[in-house]
């Protein structure tokens, strides 16, 4: 803990030490890698603009990470705002470029691709299991409550698209910004180390965008609409698809398609694919809204 007579530093929070950025270059830029630049900031307003700007500027390599120790303008679906204090959790984005192999209608995959990454490298590197809320939460249980503890956005930029996370690590609860908020930290984490938990991530990544891409980005046969399924939290459960426009559709959400779309089967006996969307989860085996 900082000495009670320290100057305030907002970046003194001995629990939160800075990102290594010699030790995550060298861990994960090989030259069989995925990953071909890694820089850290101290802040920015959104990796995902950020690095959006320069992949239309032109010249960006495939695999460019861009990783912010602190986001002051993070952005989720929608435009929402995504905030948290400095070295508290993962702020990131990467460029990919399917390119010729997969054919753009196909690309809508890459943001789940990255959920199916995101929990799987968190279940093995922080030991807490992580749900996939469809399209783009990763869910973490925290006193038997499902909370939201981080969400991904995908953006067409340049000749490919940028995919950005953000993981709440280390959050106290006094920090949460929404009593439906959560961490990784309040959910049992054995490990809150953050170059542990982002090689873990970016190595699932870099593992499920290989697996997609060469299967021509068929998520079926590369398996990974499987891998989704079996980690969605939505399946089997009672959701309002609150759509584009201002309309909304109540269903039992049944099965992710091929175009991983959810879809819903209403009291009408149809089943409906929604492919954009805000989800409310009405009832299910974890109970309670979220």
């Amino acid at each position: 803990m900082t000495p009670p007579d320290a100057p305030h530093n907002r970046w003194s929070d001995l629990d939160r030490p800075p990102l290594n950025v010699t030790a995550l270059r060298r861990g994960l830029l090989r030259p069989e890698s995925l990953w071909s630049e890694l820089e850290v900031v101290e802040t920015a307003g959104s990796t995902n603009s950020d690095l959006a700007e320069r992949a239309r500027s032109g010249g960006l390599a495939e695999g460019t990470v861009l990783v912010a120790e602190e986001q002051t303008a993070g952005r989720g679906r929608l435009e929402r705002s995504w905030t948290a204090p400095p070295r508290s959790g993962l702020f990131f984005s990467v460029y990919l470029e399917p390119g010729d192999d997969v054919p753009v209608e196909r690309w809508g995959w890459v943001p789940l691709l990255a959920g199916v990454a995101a929990a799987t490298g968190l279940a093995k590197a922080a030991g807490v299991d992580t749900a996939l809320k469809w399209p783009n939460d990763l869910l973490v249980t925290v006193e038997g409550e499902e909370r939201k503890a981080g969400g991904i956005l995908g953006e067409f930029a340049g000749d490919g698209i940028v995919v950005g996370l953000g993981i709440n690590v280390s959050l106290r609860a006094d920090e949460l910004p929404a009593p439906t908020a959560g961490s990784l930290a309040l959910a049992g984490a054995v490990s809150t180390d953050r170059e542990t938990l982002l090689r873990a991530v970016l190595r699932s990544l870099e593992h499920w965008y290989g697996e997609w891409k060469g299967a021509g980005g068929d998520a079926a046969a590369s398996g990974l609409q499987a891998a989704y399924a079996a980690g969605c939290a939505t399946l089997d459960r009672t959701v309002r698809a609150e759509l584009p426009g201002g309309n909304s559709l109540v269903g039992q959400a049944v099965a992710i398609d091929g175009d991983g779309r959810l879809v819903l089967s209403t009291d009408d006996g149809l089943q409906q694919p929604v492919s954009a969307g805000d989800i409310v989860h009405l009832r299910g085996a974890a109970g309670g809204l979220t």
